[in-house]
């Protein structure tokens, strides 16, 4: 088979409209993750069992249960609960939430590395707990997992075609799309491929860059 750079051409545009919704899904679901996760890393991390205990139960079920599984329970159990999403924004929420267990784990693990002295230092100045972790313990847990927090924005970029389960146009779908119509699947599916290429190995040079900055100003 002929690879026809003049077909190429002809679906560009279709595949880019594709692209921007994959991207749109990755950059707000890893949005959601990184806060939601956050959240979830605190709250496992609480003194308080009744907080403490269900947050685990929650992240350990969801990270030990497939995406998929988590994206059709949303998009087809939402509706019947009365909360009715397009089938972007029930992607983005699913990405969110699945991925926010991971990050959960790796701010949980930065938290735990942060030297118990910071804590003692803290009581000593008389500083409340919640002061203490906002102004010293995040700032220092951070920075050291930053290229772990990097590694699920690829994997979530990469994740993102199993939204075309629920109907979301993204770059993949778009391109099965195209070559149902045409019957030429070689030359969208390769323009897919390589567009994931490069559009991972760009994240993952940005993941150096800020990693590198982060130890530049520690």
């Amino acid at each position: 088979m002929i690879f026809d750079w003049g077909y190429v051409w002809e679906v560009a545009p279709r595949l880019a409209e594709g692209l921007v919704v994959t991207i749109q899904a990755t950059l707000v679901g890893m949005a959601v993750a990184l806060t939601l996760g956050l959240v979830l890393a605190l709250a496992r991390r609480s003194r308080h069992r009744l907080v403490s205990w269900p947050t685990g139960v929650l992240v350990e079920f969801v990270r030990s249960t497939p995406l998929l599984v988590q994206i059709y329970f949303l998009f087809y159990v939402l509706p019947d609960a009365g909360l009715r999403l397009s089938p972007l924004a029930t992607g983005v929420i699913a990405l969110g939430l699945h991925y926010a267990a991971y990050c959960s784990e790796v701010y949980r693990a930065g938290l735990e590395s942060v030297p118990k002295g910071q804590w003692e230092a803290a009581v000593a100045l008389n500083l409340t707990r919640w002061r203490t972790m906002k102004d010293i313990i995040i700032p220092q847990a951070i920075p050291p997992v930053v290229p772990a927090l990097g590694n699920y924005l690829v994997a979530m970029f990469k994740d993102t075609p199993l939204l075309s389960a629920i109907t979301v146009l993204e770059v993949l779908q778009t391109a099965k799309l195209i070559g149902s119509e045409t019957f030429r699947y070689v030359e969208p599916l390769t323009l897919v491929g390589v567009l994931f290429l490069v559009l991972s190995l760009l994240s993952a040079a940005l993941i150096r860059w800020v990693e590198g900055r982060l130890r530049m100003e520690s």
